[in-house]
């Protein structure tokens, strides 16, 4: 697991041979990250399949509680086959503006 502190974001990021692995990584992690807006960069190259991003539904609601956001990034999935509250986006630079919309949806108390 490769973790990257940026200005308004973690960019957590995979480098684990397996979902598994990176999965048992992450969440012993998890809780350290409490406060800060995630960025969950998950490599093309782990196979994946849609149940284990589930695995992150309690994580983006705790998130939401906490006022801060979590977003995964991984473009190998459709993305409508999750619920709506598990933010999941094709790019880094979609991840980002997942952050800025909900920051201002923050700040007008949306």
């Amino acid at each position: 697991m490769i973790v990257s502190k940026k200005p308004k974001y973690t960019l957590i990021s995979s480098d684990e041979n397996s979902f598994k692995e990176f999965q048992n990584v992450l969440f012993e992690k998890i809780n350290s990250f409490q406060k800060e807006n995630l960025i969950l960069q998950i490599s093309e190259d782990i196979n994946i399949e849609n149940k284990d991003f589930l695995l992150f539904l309690d994580t983006a609601e705790q998130k939401l509680q906490n006022g801060t956001s979590f977003v995964v990034v991984n473009s190998t999935v459709n993305v409508d086959d999750f619920p709506e509250n598990l933010n999941i986006v094709p790019t880094l630079q979609e991840a980002e503006d997942i952050l800025e919309m909900e920051a201002i949806e923050r700040e007008l108390d949306f």
